[in-house]
């Protein structure tokens, strides 16, 4: 039978139960092991919390469970009555004599949270008896399962993927399995269903094919009911336990209608009218929450004078809530509807849950909602609804009145009622978008989202506090310098600070580079004695000089404690202008700087590896892998493509670690940092990184974009080759000189080479094209890019392609000096309607490095061309 218990000392303590529980609010009665409660009590244990007290007692008799409760991610929830459960070894006497299996095995939404079981068994776990809990996160590499040895263990604590790999190698892993706990089962059912039903069917399946009476558990634990809920319960549980302890969610599980009523803000009474407008079939006792005590008098009056008896509590009525309370009782028995118009702070003392429906003239939010929805507990359906028995008469009913003026709770409720699988009326969505858009230009001034920038989407954009558009005061206050990404197509790259796999900070490596003579310089000045000048009064944001050693940094203040009294050493968080990372360090080593090394713009710019991410859904890298490319890339040279920047980010792709041969005048290949986090199988492909990065940087201003972007359709001198894997390698040109060579101006402003404009003296200056290219064994095929090419003219000879043509009135003129040899006669140019195929055919068969001997910022590869993947064949550009 259904029991509603409430206690009047806080109005959290609410709970909503399908069968009675006695609870245990007390460490010393509570159903655990004496050993286990010893733990606890070592470890200051201070509960059991409210919903321990109940949810404890049904888990440690070995029933199957549901638990739904603010505190539902928290693991002590279940794993004390689990451990009590597996110190009965009686239980488990039938159990089929095989190794390789589990009796407990827990399934969390992803790794950190098993993590965080883990480590919570093995610290209870001390005080039970052969306990040993073995956390499996495997990647996706085949044989990575194989390798899983689950000898002795008795408790296994997983994901739904990695559970799913470990079974596909070990089909009897669930055979003597026991409890099956799913933890926070609302992420694990948004997240991953289809995962969870086929460990669900594998468990049916493998729970049958047992013999003997064997104990067989499934508790589910979280914090928001989910639909999947319901399946879960009517195939594989048997007659669960279910504890709630959130009023909104019982509202869900209990049936309650949700309705939202638009209306105008002067139309809100008769709205009212209209919803109260009952029949005598179906006598209503009826709720209607306002805020005001005015609101309370105008709606009383206006019921009154439609002849609805009504009754009417607010702080300043004379009738106290005991009277009210028998009126309410006394008139629905008479066998007449009853309406009780009340203030939020009446329905406490009178403590009213019985009524079948309640109207919200205004707007709550989400947490007034659910007071007002605890009023209906009585009438919350006990059993899980089923569309072919009629309900409707006794389902209780939530109206909500929206008007125009909306509410800064909107977005809130819109996101219960979706949750509550509610019909949402246009008119909630445009409000709460309203709203959104004002939050978010409140978020306008917080950091750009870390999620967004490294993987190109963020999972929660709401309950996110970071910002998720550009802000160009904050984002382009310090640009990286032109001169640093002089060839877009191959930067030098050295990582200093290992943020995480794809994210790190470093350096943009120049040949001629200032920041090296800088450093010198200042490691030259602070060797003499008399130079290291300690400051006596630190300033925030204030550059300084620091010496470690032979090594001399430039840092910038980031944090200064409360002002103390001057010459006191304190501690302050400094940042290391030139590498990005930040440490503590007393005051007094911080050494004056003088202005000549602080010109310099600071050189630590923010790197991030596109299109790889974690597997498994998971938002952050698993440290394994974070561990694994830190070893490797930490202070090492690496090439790199820039795709995009923004401020001091950069993404690139691909990023290749490089060592130099410098008596060849060549670099080698040694590994691509994207296959090397692939072939750990923790890392999956992300093929939309680029293209959404891309698009989140064109709101900035055309201005901004342009200038910050204009380097990306520069052509490369010198070929940058990506390595495929660990072992291959690959062998590119160095060429120092071809780096140096001045770029060409856009389009309208072009500055011709001086040979074509020789050639054209008497004509008028025209506009060079933009052209891709790519190649294969024999061939070189260049696409002109002009519309409807008129008077076209293409002239070859053996290292030169001359091509002009007119689109509309502007004349188009494109001179290329081709990097090697081509035969003249056998290469044609056909005129299409939006560009110019030319086919160059190469003197020699054999790959071309790049397409032109100097650089042109109108020529580029044409990668959609480009016939291998990118991961098994080095790229260049023109």
């Amino acid at each position: 039978q259904f029991q509603s218990f409430q206690n009047h000392r806080g109005e959290k303590n609410f709970v909503f139960l399908t069968k009675k529980i006695e609870p245990s609010p007390v460490l010393e009665t509570a159903p655990l092991s004496d050993g286990l409660k010893k733990e606890l009590a070592q470890k200051k244990f201070s509960g059991p919390t409210f919903t321990e007290s109940y949810s404890w007692p049904p888990v440690a008799w070995g029933y199957d469970v549901v638990v739904i409760s603010h505190q539902g991610n928290d693991p002590l929830l279940h794993i004390p009555p689990v451990l009590t459960l597996l110190q009965l070894h009686s239980a488990y006497q039938a159990l089929p004599n095989t190794s390789g299996v589990c009796i407990s095995l827990i399934l969390c939404p992803g790794r950190k949270k098993a993590q965080l079981v883990f480590d919570l068994l093995k610290t209870y776990g001390k005080g039970c008896r052969d306990l040993h809990p073995m956390l499996i996160i495997l990647g996706q590499n085949k044989e990575a399962a194989s390798h899983v040895e689950m000898q002795g263990c008795e408790v296994v604590v997983t994901t739904p993927y990695n559970l799913l790999r470990l079974l596909e190698h070990n089909v009897w892993l669930l055979c003597r399995l026991c409890h099956l706990v799913l933890d926070e089962i609302e992420v694990l059912f948004s997240d991953t269903a289809e995962q969870m039903f086929t460990i669900l069917d594998y468990y049916k399946k493998a729970t049958a094919q047992v013999r003997g009476n064997l104990p067989h558990q499934i508790i589910a634990v979280g914090t928001q009911w989910n639909k999947h809920i319901t399946p879960l319960i009517k195939e594989f549980m048997n007659d669960p336990y279910i504890v709630i302890t959130v009023v909104k969610e019982a509202a869900i599980y209990g049936n309650v209608e949700q309705v939202v009523q638009p209306c105008m803000n002067s139309n809100k009474t008769a709205e009212l009218l209209k919803i109260l407008d009952f029949t005598h079939r179906n006598l209503q006792k009826v709720l209607v929450f306002t805020d005001s005590v005015s609101e309370v008098e105008m709606i009383h009056k206006a019921l009154k004078s439609n002849s609805v008896v009504s009754l009417k509590k607010h702080k300043e009525s004379k009738c106290n809530p005991r009277c009210v309370l028998e009126r309410w009782r006394k008139m629905h028995s008479s066998g007449s509807p009853v309406v009780l118009v009340l203030t939020d702070d009446c329905l406490q003392p009178l403590g009213i849950t019985d009524a079948t429906c309640v109207i919200h003239f205004s707007f709550p939010s989400p947490r007034v909602l659910g007071q007002r929805l605890r009023s209906m507990t009585d009438n919350f359906c006990t059993v899980i609804k089923d569309s072919s028995v009629d309900q409707e008469h006794t389902r209780a009913k939530s109206v909500i009145l929206l008007t125009e003026n909306g509410s800064c709770h909107t977005p809130g409720i819109l996101h219960y009622l979706k949750h509550a699988e509610a019909e949402i009326p246009k008119e909630l969505h445009d409000l709460a978008a309203r709203v959104l858009e004002s939050e978010g230009d409140e978020k306008f001034s917080r950091p750009l989202c870390a999620s967004l920038k490294t993987f190109g989407i963020c999972k929660n954009r709401t309950a996110c506090p970071d910002r998720h558009q550009i802000n160009l005061s904050i984002d382009t206050a310090q640009n990286i310098p032109d001169e640093m990404i002089e060839t877009p197509e191959r930067v030098t790259i050295l990582p200093l600070l290992i943020v995480h796999a794809t994210n790190y900070f470093g350096q943009i490596v120049k040949q001629k580079d200032q920041y090296t003579i800088v450093a010198k310089e200042m490691r030259d000045y602070f060797r003499v004695p008399g130079h290291r000048i300690s400051v006596n009064s630190v300033e925030k944001s204030a550059l300084y000089g620091l010496c470690e050693g032979a090594v001399c940094h430039r840092v910038q203040v980031v944090e200064n404690p409360a002002k103390e009294e001057e010459n006191v050493v304190c501690k302050v968080t400094i940042k290391y202008i030139d590498e990005g990372r930040t440490s503590q360090v007393n005051s007094d080593q911080l050494l004056h700087l003088p202005a000549r090394f602080q010109s310099l713009p600071p050189q630590a710019v923010e790197i991030i590896v596109c299109r790889v991410k974690p597997i498994d859904n998971e938002i952050e890298w698993n440290p394994k892998v974070t561990d694994y490319i830190a070893r490797k890339i930490k202070g090492k040279l690496h090439h790199a493509k820039v795709v995009q920047t923004l401020g001091k980010t950069v993404w690139v792709d691909p990023m290749v670690g490089v060592t130099s041969l410098s008596s060849l005048r060549m670099w080698i290949n040694e590994y691509n940092i994207r296959s090397e986090i692939l072939s750990t199988g923790l890392g999956t492909d992300n093929p939309e990184h680029v293209a959404e990065i891309q698009k989140l940087c064109r709101h900035m201003t055309v201005l901004d974009h342009a200038e910050n972007l204009e380097h990306f359709t520069k052509e490369d001198t010198a070929g940058l080759e990506e390595a495929s894997s660990p072992q291959d390698t690959s062998i590119q040109e160095n060429s120092p000189e071809s780096c140096d060579t001045s770029a060409s101006s856009p389009c309208d402003d072009v500055a011709q080479t001086k040979e074509v404009e020789d050639s054209t003296l008497h004509q008028p200056k025209g506009c060079h094209p933009q052209i891709k290219w790519f190649q294969d064994n024999e061939t070189v095929t260049v696409k002109v890019q002009i519309l409807s090419a008129a008077d076209s003219k293409c002239e070859f000879s053996k290292e030169k392609v001359a091509f002009s043509a007119y689109s509309g009135e502007k004349l188009y003129l494109a001179d290329l000096e081709l990097h090697q040899s081509i035969i003249a006669e056998k290469s044609t140019c056909v005129i299409k309607d939006t560009e110019a195929v030319i086919l160059l055919v190469k003197e020699k068969p054999g790959a071309w490095c790049k397409l032109l001997k100097n650089k042109n910022v109108h020529v580029s590869l044409d990668f959609e061309h480009w016939e291998e993947s990118e991961d098994e064949r080095p790229f260049a550009v023109g």
